[in-house]
Order: structure tokens, then C-alpha cells, then sequence
């Protein structure tokens, strides 16, 4: 309001100022240019040439901006190259979406300079080129997304080690992803990518390792990471046991050796168990397999683990059979455990104990197993006709035959 009215009153002073003025002749003011004269009244002569000078100022203003690129055309004109920017960006991620991999990278790569954020384009542009088989010109788009945005190197990395493990490039990926690793070691996705690289290239050795690292770091179903690392450790194992029978004689230092390092959960695992067990009676040690299984049965029981302890031969079969006949106390219902004592009965040249064995263990359960055991067992006892009985009858129930009426004999 003070401000007003200051200008006010100045506009007053200079308006009775200037008609003052006008009151007195000052003269007048005579141009002269070539054939051309101008004359006029000073007071207008002097109004003229301060609205010159005024527009001379204005327009150096003007050209000065321009020439100095903050101009307002060079702001339109930035403006312009922005817009075209975002357009062709949205049409190039539309055109990733939908497949079309040759225009997604063109639109892509091509307004990546002017773009907010080029490191989003030449990633996408990157993703497009590697759908369509461009391996070469995806690491120039990668190198390029890296020099585009300082900070970025493990976004980058972890981008092409996506694109290399999409083109099965797996070598590759591992490369890199260990590069990553060293970068950053606890990486949640850098770990998991480097799961599914170890899985796909069945390095079981180093899956092994990492897998402590997924479970520690709750990467992961715990029953999937489970999984795994059974799997895993089983494949080792029958590697080493692999490596014994290729070396041909009995050191099985390989196998041995490997089963030491396993984890413990591994070690108390009786699928894993079961396995190393078996590996070690095929590779010739079945006194080493007997003993491992009978202590381990003695506080942990497990039917799988019967079953083999049934089939393995120890140093020792009247101990073995004596053992299993302890378990029988607290188990008198197992199926699993009767067929394996039929079994060590057998060793022990127990027939009649083997055969009342296998009938307990058939009359519990129908298996497929122990009717083959018991039929045999019939056919060399001279008993042809329950022999043949047997196997019919699971014949039948393996082929799942229908109950149909049948001609009497």
C-alpha cells in the first residue's frame, strides 16, 4: 500500500513537472539524413529518442539471453526434445511389453539421452536387444547404462547377469555374478541368482556352500532350501562313489572323506543316510554300512532304513540277526522290520524262522517285495503249489486286475 501510494505521488511530481515544461519553448530538434529531414518539437524529439534508447536495451537484453543458450527459445526448444523424450520412451517400454523387440530397442535407445532417466532406457533397451538374440549389442547398451548414471555399476551387473541366465549364457552369468559377490556379499538377489546358476550349471559343490548363506539369510522356502541341499549332497556323494569304483580297488577314501563334511543335518538326515549307506555296500564295504546303520537304528528308528539293514551282509550275520530281534520287541507290528529280519534269517540259514518272518510281515502287508521273498523262499523249500499261489496273487494285484468269475479246476 505504501508502495503505491509513493508511486502515485512520484507520477503526480513528474506529470506537473513535465506540463510545466511544456509551457516554456526549449526550441526544436532538426535531423538531417541524406535527402531525408526530420524536425520536431524538443519535448517530443526527447520522448522519441529515451523510448530509442529504451528499445536498444530491451533488445540487447533479448540477444544477450539467446546467445548465451537461457533463452526462451532454447527453453522451448529443451522443453520440445523432453516431451519427444517421454513420448517415444512410453512407446518403446509398450513395445517391450508386447514383444516387439526390434522397436522397443530403437524407441528405447534412441531417446535415452534426452530421457529423466536413461539408465531406465538402456536397460529396457538392453532387455529388448537380448530377446532378440543381440548378445554383442547388449553389453554396448549395458556399457552404455553404466556410464549414463554414476552408482549404478551393480544394477547394471545384476541386470546382465538376468539377461545372460534368460540366453542360457551361464558361464557368463556366473562370471559375473561372482563379480557381484566380491562387490556386494550379502546381496539378497545377487545370492538367490547365483542359486539358480549353480542348480542349472549342477555345480553341487559350490551349491553346498552357498546354501548355509540362504538359510542364515532366510532366502528362500526353508523346505525348498531342504531340498536342495539333499540333493546336492547326494550328488556328491555318488560322485565320490563313482570316483571308488573308477579307481577299482578298496579305498574309499573319497566317499568316507566326503561323508565327514557333511552338515549335520545332513549326517542325522535317514534319506541320506540310506544313500551313503548303499553306496558304501556297492562299493564293496558292507561291514562299514551294517555298522553305521545298526547305530543309528539303535536311537533312531526309520522303516527305510530297516529295509536296507535287511538286505546288507555284515561281518557278522548271527549279530545282525540278533540286533534286529531286539528292535522286534518295542516294533512286533512293523512290516518292514519282519522282512528284513525274514531276510537276515535267511543268512543265517534259518528257513523255517524266515519263512514264519516273511508270512508275520505279508499278513501285516501286502507287498509286492515280500510275496517274491516268500515264494522264493516256498520253491526251494519244496512247497511248489504255495509258491505259484503267491506269485498269482501278486501278479493280480500288481496288474490291478478286476474280481471276475473264474472256471473251477
Amino acid at each position: 500500500m505504501i508502495r503505491l501510494v509513493v508511486v502515485l505521488v512520484i507520477a503526480l511530481l513528474l506529470g506537473l513537472g513535465l506540463s510545466m515544461g511544456l509551457q516554456y519553448d526549449l526550441g526544436y530538434i532538426r535531423i538531417s539524413l541524406g535527402h531525408y529531414l526530420v524536425e520536431t518539437n524538443f519535448w517530443v524529439g526527447l520522448v522519441l529518442i529515451v523510448g530509442l534508447v529504451l528499445l536498444l536495451l530491451a533488445l540487447a537484453a533479448v540477444l544477450r539471453r539467446l546467445f548465451h543458450g537461457t533463452g526462451v527459445v532454447t527453453h522451448w526448444l529443451a522443453k520440445s526434445q523432453k516431451r519427444k523424450a517421454r513420448r517415444r520412451t512410453t512407446e518403446g517400454l509398450l513395445a517391450l511389453a508386447e514383444g516387439n523387440w526390434p522397436h522397443a530397442r530403437r524407441k528405447l535407445e534412441a531417446s535415452a539421452e534426452q530421457a529423466d532417466t536413461p539408465l531406465i532406457n538402456y536397460l529396457a533397451a538392453a532387455q529388448a536387444a537380448s530377446e532378440a538374440g543381440d548378445h554383442d549389442d547388449v553389453d554396448e547398451l549395458l556399457r552404455k547404462a553404466f556410464e549414463s548414471t554414476p552408482g549404478s555399476d551393480l544394477a547394471v551387473g545384476i541386470t546382465q547377469a538376468q539377461l545372460q541366465l534368460n540366453a542360457n549364457r551361464l558361464e557368463q552369468a556366473l562370471a559375473t555374478l561372482v563379480r557381484l559377490r566380491k562387490q556386494a556379499p550379502h546381496h539378497p538377489f545377487v545370492l538367490k541368482l547365483l542359486k539358480t546358476v549353480y542348480l542349472r550349471l549342477e555345480d553341487w559343490r559350490e551349491l553346498a556352500r552357498l546354501l548355509p548363506e540362504l538359510r542364515k539369510r532366510q532366502l528362500g522356502d526353508p523346505e525348498e532350501l531342504d531340498r536342495i541341499e539333499r540333493t546336492a549332497w547326494h550328488k556328491l556323494l555318488q560322485r565320490a562313489a563313482d570316483e571308488c569304483q573308477r579307481r577299482d580297488s578298496q579305498d574309499l577314501a573319497p566317499l568316507t572323506g566326503l561323508w565327514d563334511e557333511l552338515p549335520g543335518s545332513m549326517r542325522r538326515d535317514s534319506h541320506t543316510i540310506s544313500v551313503y549307506a548303499d553306496m558304501l555296500a556297492r562299493s564293496g564295504d558292507e561291514a562299514q554300512a551294517e555298522t553305521l546303520l545298526r547305530k543309528v537304528l539303535r536311537n533312531h528308528w526309520s522303516d527305510e532304513l530297516i529295509r536296507l539293514y535287511g538286505r546288507i551282509k555284515g561281518d557278522k550275520p548271527d549279530e545282525q540277526l540278533l540286533a534286529a530281534e531286539r528292535w522286534l520287541q518295542d516294533r512286533p507290528n512293523n512290516p518292514e522290520l519282519l522282512l528284513a529280519l525274514g531276510r537276515l534269517s535267511l543268512r543265517n540259514q534259518l528257513w523255517g524262522k524266515a519263512r514264519e518272518y516273511f508270512e508275520t510281515s505279508l499278513h501285516l502287508r501286502r507287498s509286492q517285495e515280500t510275496i517274491a521273498e516268500l515264494s522264493r523262499l516256498n520253491a526251494h523249500m519244496g512247497d511248489e503249489e504255495a509258491s505259484r499261489t503267491l506269485l498269482m496273487q501278486g501278479l493280480v494285484k500288481e496288474t490291478g486286475l478286476p474280481d471276475l468269475p473264474m472256471p473251477r479246476a
